[in-house]
């Protein structure tokens, strides 16, 4: 693909990095929080990029400032619950503005909007804490509206006054439901309200610039995306799937930094001296350095000390589980390692279904990302992690075992590398593209698998669902134009953009003679995975996939073979809800041979599909838990009376128990008693079951994916 991404960046007058005049307005009741320089830095620059260089070519104007103002609003109270009219009134000013601000660096104009809505928030929780004291009467028929956001903002403080007294109503009736004590649920009721108050007061200007940069962002497109420097780390531990650190999971838990979890293989499991539960009060660096305390600290700042290059020393002050705070914490020394996060990785597990007096193993592969350990590879390490290697390895297990097929699950996959796509193509076909890609130049590219080798060769299928994205579109795809695969499952999520990840710590300030390459160095096909740097990282949307048919993945997706019901609301989630989408279109076919064709199959896989529903109970439960879901979905209050509230709840969860239950018993398990748990190694996820048994069907019909001739499709 792009080899070099021709950018001929002027940066001149338009991204200086001379601030402009700004003065910022106190607001009493906020923590008054205000940007530093090098936000304003950020923000030019992004502008700049992505009026210049994004592939949606898009003028910086008062419309489009309208669009981000709106978003920014929404960000903040989508609910309408802490700002007042008269707050909105104030800030109309700034909807035809926000265009010039980022062009100009100026966020005096964002940070005084978040502080009005800051010390909103925190009215509104000092005011719940105040109702505590109250006596309520839980026998009336008042209810409380908690689906806002199509209601006008309160037009005074009374008016909102009286919706957060029902919210504290509601509360703590869900607390008496439970307990009849009343005292502990105000007691309850006050430390959960303190903690938000708590929470609210640990913003800083990073949470505010963050905020703010995804009302932009997302205004010019959904996947042109700014992360500061703590979530741009976080985006890549997820690409790689791993990361340098003492394996731990972490929480904030009463003010504490809180062992949540023990990655299993890493240095805090070795050392056998941290457990769940265990609270952190100190960070020291190396086996001379001070310690720093950390309580009531922000969980990703506590995480930053924590976290470092592997191979360095950490030394922990902790209170082991179940001790008093005024104990002596003890103090452990560990050797940071890389951590390789194998619960998200790729896995794998065989079904076993007999049909027509004939036992068909089927391996199932979920595989939750398109991961790759973009510095290992660069590197060259040949061990680094990935997703094909990992599904190679999962393969070559699962033909040891002689499975008769195998179902690639997709299903919430939201994509990630390029490449990891294109290469997981190959491990089934021999050559040829993966995927086309045209660029802001409208010259397109296809990106191809020049691998002869193939893993494996027999019957597929791949699940899919509607969060399954991008790279996850890609593959699926390609796998369906191919004829390599039957694909099962609702229509796909329709991200069909390309986005560059571009280190900013790389572009901003450096020598004009390397300013270019610092900026194109790297394609889609990559990710930086660099340290916490000062800037953050910019995902840029530079260029648009399509599929090798010539379809574009953008907006429509991919359309399954077979298809499920989908538990998720297509008209809630999906490209093609998302105002700032680019459009379908279709470019002309690539130049390559199909290697099977289900033409002919599907509709008898269809027919035996369907006769299986009409009498599957599994089935029947799954299309009342999508309409319950789609009834709850469209309620918007609820009472708060307490015997109409328990009455419906009792119902609501003997209803739930009992078809858990059916469903349980549908695929062959015991039904459980009330308080019972479900043993982790039942499976009762039916779609997956169903999509196996559909390609067990494709194999008993005697069909094989290969063609007698090679069916040639290009221009």
């Amino acid at each position: 693909m792009f080899k070099k991404l021709y950018i001929l960046l002027v940066l001149g007058a338009a991204l200086a990095c001379k601030a402009s005049p700004s003065h910022p307005i106190k607001v009493a009741g906020s923590n008054d929080l205000q940007p530093d320089a090098q936000q304003t830095v950020v923000c030019k620059y992004i502008a700049g990029l992505i009026t210049e260089y994004n592939y949606k070519k898009v003028t910086l104007n008062d419309s489009i400032s309208q669009v981000v103002y709106d978003r920014y609003i929404k960000a903040l109270d989508e609910n309408h619950n802490y700002l007042l009219a008269s707050d909105i009134k104030d800030f109309d000013k700034y909807k035809t503005v926000l265009d010039d601000d980022v062009k100009d660096g100026n966020l005096t104009d964002i940070f005084y909007i978040f502080n009005v809505y800051q010390k909103r928030y925190n009215e509104r929780i000092k005011y719940s804490i105040a109702q505590l004291d109250k006596n309520y009467d839980f026998n009336t028929n008042e209810k409380f509206t908690f689906d806002r956001d199509s209601l006008p903002y309160a037009a005074s403080e009374t008016e909102m006054n009286d919706v957060w007294s029902k919210r504290v109503k509601y509360d703590m009736l869900n607390l008496k439901l439970a307990n009849a004590d009343m005292a502990k649920n105000k007691e309850t009721l006050r430390k959960r309200y303190e903690n938000l108050l708590s929470q609210s007061n640990k913003l800083n200007n990073q949470d505010v610039f963050q905020i703010f940069m995804d009302a932009f962002t997302n205004a010019i497109d959904p996947h042109t995306n700014y992360f500061n420097p703590s979530n741009a780390a976080n985006f890549n531990i997820e690409m790689s799937r791993s990361l340098e650190g003492i394996g731990a999971t972490l929480q904030s838990k009463d003010e504490y930094v809180t062992i949540a979890s023990i990655v299993p293989g890493g240095p805090a499991d070795k050392g056998k001296q941290l457990s769940a539960e265990d609270r952190i009060v100190g960070v020291a660096q190396g086996k001379e350095g001070e310690f720093q305390n950390i309580v009531g600290w922000r969980i990703e700042n506590a995480i930053a000390l924590i976290r470092g290059t592997k191979g360095t020393l950490v030394r922990l002050e902790v209170l082991a589980k179940g001790t008093s705070t005024s104990s002596k914490p003890k103090i452990i020394e560990i050797v940071r390692e890389k951590i390789i996060l194998k619960d998200q990785s790729a896995k794998e597990e065989i079904r076993t279904y007999n049909s027509n007096g004939k036992t068909v193993k089927i391996g199932v592969i979920s595989i939750p990302a398109f991961y790759i350990d973009y510095n290992d590879y660069k590197s060259g390490n040949p061990n680094y992690k990935s997703t094909t290697r990992d599904v190679k390895l999962i393969l070559d297990t699962l033909k040891r075992e002689n499975v008769d097929g195998v179902v690639i699950d997709l299903r919430e996959n939201g994509g990630g590398s390029l490449m990891e796509a294109i290469d997981l193509g190959g491990l089934f076909i021999k050559t040829g593209p993966i995927v086309q890609v045209r660029d802001a130049r409208n010259q397109i590219e296809a990106d191809n698998d020049e691998d002869p080798s193939i893993s494996y060769s027999g019957p597929m299928a791949v699940l899919v669902d509607r969060f399954s994205a991008s790279a996850s579109e890609i593959f699926a795809g390609a796998m369906q134009d191919y004829g390599r695969a039957l694909i099962i499952g609702t229509q796909t999520y329709g991200k069909g953009t390309v986005q560059n990840a571009i280190d900013l710590d790389k572009v901003i300030k450096p020598s004009a003679s390397d300013l270019v390459s610092r900026i194109t160095g790297k394609t889609d096909k990559s990710v930086s995975t660099g340290s916490q740097g000062k800037y953050g990282q910019l995902n840029l949307t530079i260029a648009k996939f399509y599929r090798i048919s010539g379809n574009s993945t953008q907006h429509k997706g991919v359309t399954p073979d077979i298809k499920f019901p989908s538990v998720i609301p297509l008209d809630k989630y999906g490209e093609d809800t998302e105002p700032s989408a680019l459009p379908f279109d279709v470019i002309a076919k690539s130049d390559y041979t199909k290697v099977g064709d289900f033409t002919a199959v599907v509709p008898t896989l269809n027919k035996l599909h369907d006769q299986r529903m009409s009498s599957s109970n599994s089935y029947k439960y799954l299309t009342e838990e999508i309409a319950d879901f789609a009834k709850h979905e469209s309620e918007k209050s609820i009472s708060l009376n307490e015997q109409e509230v328990k009455k419906q709840r009792d119902a609501d969860e003997a209803k739930s128990f009992e078809r858990d239950n059916l469903k349980r018993e549908a695929l062959g398990f015991k039904p459980l008693k009330k308080g019972e748990t479900r043993p982790r190694n039942e499976d009762l996820d039916f779609l997956k079951i169903e999509a196996g048994q559909i390609l067990t069907d494709y194999i008993n019909l005697g069909s094989k994916y290969t063609t007698t001739t090679p069916v040639s499709q290009g221009q």
